[in-house]
Formats: structure tokens, C-alpha cells, sequence
């Protein structure tokens, strides 16, 4: 099966040692910063390979994000923010920027840009499972729709609790950059709802229903593409072709399942409307696909219209319109009105939205002991650390693993895999 959804890469980073060796005065000290070091290393290979099982992520980020509690939050009497929130300086790279890095000396600004890269994980995970093979198993399916909500909770997460703590606001284009994690946000929340969308034609609900959650996955499409307009399109102009074919193909579907509730309703002439509509809008994500494909910009390139369930919408839409056609010409003799029919504003079931995230609680390693066996007292004083400053290290690019995808056609009657 030809590749679905564009998946911007992987970010990153800086190698991080934790050394705090001036202020780590206490064996449990230095325990932490060694156990960091090697938590962050493994998760840093788990989210460069999207073809591992979820639990091993679940996992490193528990140990991680656990550990590095204890540098957001003290954990002694006082409370409050933890000394050691500033204590070191972290480097990313950025999805649409390449190899141009930033750097904050704030555990907050690690937290977020980890949690993207997991967002980032979850997509590509998500992707995985829904294109390596031509048969997905119920449970695969609803674990596509379950990580692509996981993804966009994780990219609201961030957005809505963390940037808004960082002392400097992030660069515009960067991934912290409120624009491109709403854009984040809503596309993954779209394609856990076009999971929605291929069951619901699947399993031959209602086409009103399909039309309705149809329409809502173009809406949210489009919301998605809305947040890029004013980011540079040099950076965002692949992407956003990408979420505007999509955009186009829903609206198509739309339209479509809209004209088949309006013949069964004897509305003959407004079926035919709305049938000429979505070929109009068929077409238009037609040439939006060619554009797509030859726009040159970050990310992996998705192949929609070599995808059964987009080849199988024409043939649906041509076939429908030929039938009110034909009726209409025999038995209603409807004028085909100028205006196009009004679509279901909200669909009444199946909307997708983010799932809810939290990061887990601080590690059982953190105590009041501990937290004092980092004295800030000790650290080297501003002249000190110039002159024993070494050369920042430069990012190696990662070597992330190909998405497994099948060459096969679904067996079954919607075309798309994850029904």
C-alpha cells in the first residue's frame, strides 16, 4: 500500500552528560545524574525507530521523564521550582529547519522538545501500523487511531502547559513555535479521525454519518493548514499542500455521501449537485497530489493517489452521479439547483479528539536527601566556566528507520487498511 500520511523527521539533539560533578556533592546525586544520562540515551534511540512496540517506549519515557522531575520540582520541604532547573544547557534541532539548532539553559525547554519528538514518535508509529501490512486486525486499527490521539494530546500538552514557562519565547519556525504545534496537533487529531471515516465506510453506517465525519476531517484539515499562513513557505510549503489534498479529498467524500442521503430521499436534483461538487473537489485533490509531490520541503513525501481508498472514491462518485443522472431523467425531472446543498454542520458520533496527557510523576530516587546533596554553592563561578568552556559539540544527524509499508492493496471493501 502506497504511503498515506507525511511525516515530518525525527529532531536532534545535543549529547547530554548530566555532568555536574562541581555540584553533585552526594553519592544519590551523582547516581541521578548517571541514571539521566543513560535514560535519556535510551530513549533517544527508541523515538529514532518507529517500527518498535509502544510498551518500550512507555518505558524509557516513565524512566526519563520520572528522573528529570526532580529538575523542574523541589522535592524538599520548601517546594516550589527546583534549584536545579537552570542548572544545565540543552540543544535541539527543529523538524523544519534542518540542521539549524537552538539552545536554552532550561530543563523546561528539554521537556518540550523531547515531548515533540515522542508526538513526532506516536505519528510515525501510528503510520506503521496502519501501512505494513494489507490485512490490520481490529486491535491494529483502533491502536493507529489510539497513537495518532496520543500524538496530538502530547503536541497540546506541550503548547498548553510548558512553552508558556520557558524565559525565551521560541524563534518563529521552530517547533515550540505555537504555530506549528497547533498544526501538529490538529493533523494527528485529522488522521485519527480519517480512521473514523474509512470504519464508518467500512462498515456501511449511514451516509449521512460517513458525510458528516467526512466533512469534520476536512474541517479540521483545514485548521491545521490555517495555522501555517503566516510561517515562512520555504519551511512549511510541502506540508501544507499535503494537509490542503487532504482537505480536498474529504470534501470530495463529502459531498459524495451527501448526494447518495439525498437520493435516498428522492432529492434527485440536489443529489446531482452535490455530486458535481465532489468531482470538482476530486479533481482539485488530484492536482494538489501532482503539487505536492513536486514540492521540495522537510518531511517524508506521502503517495495518496496511488491508495485504493483514494482510487475507489472517483469510481464511487462517478457511479453515484451516473444513477441520479439516469433516475432523474426517468422518474423525478428535478432541476439540479444552482446552489450547492448544505452539508451536516456536526457529525452526532465518532469525532476524534486529543487524548488527554500527563507526564509522569517524579522518580522514587528523588527525596529530600538527595535533593540536597546538589549544592548550587559550588558551582563555578562566570569567569571559571569561560575559561574552562569547551567547543559545543556539533548535533549528529539521526539515522532514523524506515517505516515499514506494504506494496498490497487492502482486502477489503473501503480500500483503506485501518477500516
Amino acid at each position: 500500500m502506497a504511503h498515506w500520511f507525511h511525516r515530518n523527521p525525527i529532531k536532534a539533539t545535543a549529547a547530554q552528560n548530566f555532568d555536574l560533578r562541581s555540584i553533585a556533592s552526594s553519592g544519590p546525586a551523582n547516581k541521578i545524574c548517571s541514571d539521566l544520562r543513560e535514560a535519556r540515551s535510551k530513549l533517544l534511540d527508541i523515538v529514532s525507530n518507529p517500527n518498535l512496540e509502544m510498551s518500550s517506549l512507555t518505558s524509557a519515557v516513565e524512566s526519563y521523564f520520572s528522573l528529570l522531575q526532580g529538575f523542574v520540582e523541589a522535592c524538599d520541604e520548601k517546594g516550589g521550582e527546583s534549584k536545579l532547573r537552570y542548572s544545565i544547557k540543552f540543544k535541539w534541532t527543529n523538524t523544519l529547519l534542518g540542521y539549524e539548532a537552538s539552545s536554552q539553559q532550561d530543563v523546561i525547554f528539554e521537556m518540550c522538545h523531547m515531548l515533540c519528538n515522542l508526538g513526532l514518535w506516536y505519528s510515525k508509529h501510528a503510520a506503521k501500523l496502519a501501512g505494513e501490512k494489507e490485512d490490520v486486525s481490529m486491535d491494529e486499527a483502533k491502536e493507529v487511531h489510539t497513537c495518532l490521539r496520543t500524538a496530538a494530546g502530547i503536541f497540546s500538552y506541550v503548547k498548553e502547559n510548558l512553552v508558556g514557562k520557558l524565559l525565551t519565547s521560541p524563534e518563529k519556525g521552530e517547533d515550540l513555535d505555537t504555530r506549528i504545534l497547533v498544526a501538529y496537533m490538529e493533523q494527528c487529531t485529522a488522521e485519527a479521525q480519517e480512521v473514523t471515516v474509512a470504519r464508518a465506510v467500512e462498515m456501511k453506517h449511514s451516509s449521512s454519518l460517513i458525510s458528516a465525519l467526512a466533512n469534520e476531517t476536512a474541517k479540521i484539515f483545514h485548521r491545521a493548514d490555517s495555522s501555517l499562513t503566516s510561517v515562512d513557505v520555504s519551511l512549511v510549503g510541502k506540508w501544507r499542500k499535503y494537509l490542503q489534498l487532504k482537505y480536498l479529498f474529504y470534501m470530495s467524500y463529502a459531498h459524495c455521501f451527501n448526494g447518495v442521503t439525498l437520493l435516498n430521499k428522492d432529492k434527485c436534483g440536489e443529489s446531482i449537485k452535490c455530486l458535481q461538487e465532489s468531482e470538482k473537489f476530486y479533481e482539485k485533490a488530484g492536482s494538489m497530489c501532482k503539487d505536492y509531490a513536486a514540492t521540495k520541503g522537510p518531511g517524508s513525501t506521502a503517495k495518496p493517489a496511488d491508495h485504493l481508498f483514494y482510487k475507489k472514491l472517483h469510481a464511487l462518485v462517478k457511479r453515484t452521479l451516473d444513477k441520479s443522472t439516469r433516475e432523474n431523467g426517468f422518474i423525478y425531472f428535478q432541476k439540479v439547483p444552482q446552489e450547492v446543498p448544505e452539508l451536516e454542520d456536526k457529525a452526532t458520533y465518532g469525532l476524534a479528539a486529543p487524548q488527554d496527557y500527563q507526564l509522569p510523576g517524579i522518580h522514587s530516587s528523588w527525596n529530600p536527601n538527595t535533593y540536597s546533596g546538589f549544592d548550587l554553592s559550588k558551582a563555578p563561578k562566570e569567569d571559571d566556566a569561560k575559561d574552562t568552556k569547551k567547543k559545543e559539540e556539533e548535533i549528529k544527524p539521526i539515522k532514523e528507520a524506515d517505516i515499514a509499508q506494504t506494496g498490497k492493496d487492502p482486502k477489503n471493501s473501503s480500500g483503506c487498511i485501518v477500516s
